[in-house]
């Protein structure tokens, strides 16, 4: 049942934040036609800032909008310790969205398989898991709420420690769940704005329930963070213009790109 906060909570989102979370929002789903007439979306809750703000902005839409889609509210317990569990629950309730909790292992499981490096096994399993549980419920797309920082972000992990130049796509089809499909609607919208949504209605969320992570202080992706905070003191279009280099590649000027398991020379081509 929804509370005079919650309301309110929901009214900051259209009002206070709707040239930054709201705009990002609708420009994410109109920009790359995330959401579709009759598509059954569940929303994945992770227990952060992102994930419940997703979760309450396609709430938003569609009591509003004008595509006639259905919602399912589901988090996966990867093995969260139980006050973290507890803290999902009550923010939850809190902002009025019908959870669906389920189990796995997947936190022992990719610790003990890979115990150095657990967080790209993790992330693998955990979007398995959802993908079957969601096709379960009748659904044909996931919704995950990455932003635009971990997009840009992703571009120079990918450039400096893999060597590749690749983005984090706003729409990906399955290669193991026949018919369905991942989402980002939060594609367009500034983690600094999410980090202030969440400030200003006193919200408190979890950062990670890993235990490696809580551990592990350094990352690669906090380096990148620390990097594009120095950059942005001189260049404050940093960000937009990293992620217009994915939307403007000259083919002219790339030695070689890849086409599926081929590496395709367009030195090669122009000879």
């Amino acid at each position: 049942m929804k509370t005079a906060e919650n309301k309110e909570i929901e009214r900051s989102i259209i009002k206070k934040y709707r040239k930054t979370i709201w705009k990002g929002f609708i420009d994410s789903i109109n920009t790359f036609s995330l959401i579709e007439e009759n598509d059954q979306i569940a929303v994945c809750i992770s227990g952060g800032k992102d994930s419940f703000l997703l979760a309450k902005c396609l709430q938003e839409i569609k009591k509003h909008g004008k595509i006639h889609f259905s919602l399912k509210f589901i988090c996966m317990d990867p093995g969260y310790k139980k006050d973290h569990l507890v803290k999902i629950k009550e923010n939850a309730e809190r902002l009025n969205i019908p959870l669906e909790i389920f189990q796995t292992n997947v936190f022992d499981v990719s610790n003990l398989l890979n115990e150095k490096h657990p967080c790209y096994l993790c992330a693998r399993m955990r979007r398995g898991y959802l993908y079957d549980y969601a096709k379960k419920l009748g659904c044909n797309k996931i919704a995950l709420a990455h932003h635009f920082d971990d997009v840009i972000e992703t571009i120079l992990l990918a450039m400096f420690y893999s060597g590749s130049f690749k983005t984090m796509m706003p729409r990906v089809k399955s290669d193991h769940f026949e018919n369905m499909e991942l989402i980002r609607p939060l594609y367009f919208v500034r983690e600094n704005d999410i980090i202030s949504w969440a400030e200003y209605n006193h919200l408190e969320f979890l950062n990670c329930g890993c235990k490696f992570v809580l551990k592990k202080q350094d990352s690669k992706r906090k380096e990148i963070k620390e990097l594009l905070k120095e950059l942005r003191k001189t260049n404050p279009y940093i960000d937009k213009n990293i992620y217009r280099s994915t939307e403007k590649v000259n083919l002219q000027t790339i030695i070689s790109y890849q086409n599926g398991d081929k590496i395709e020379s367009v030195l090669n081509e122009k000879e």
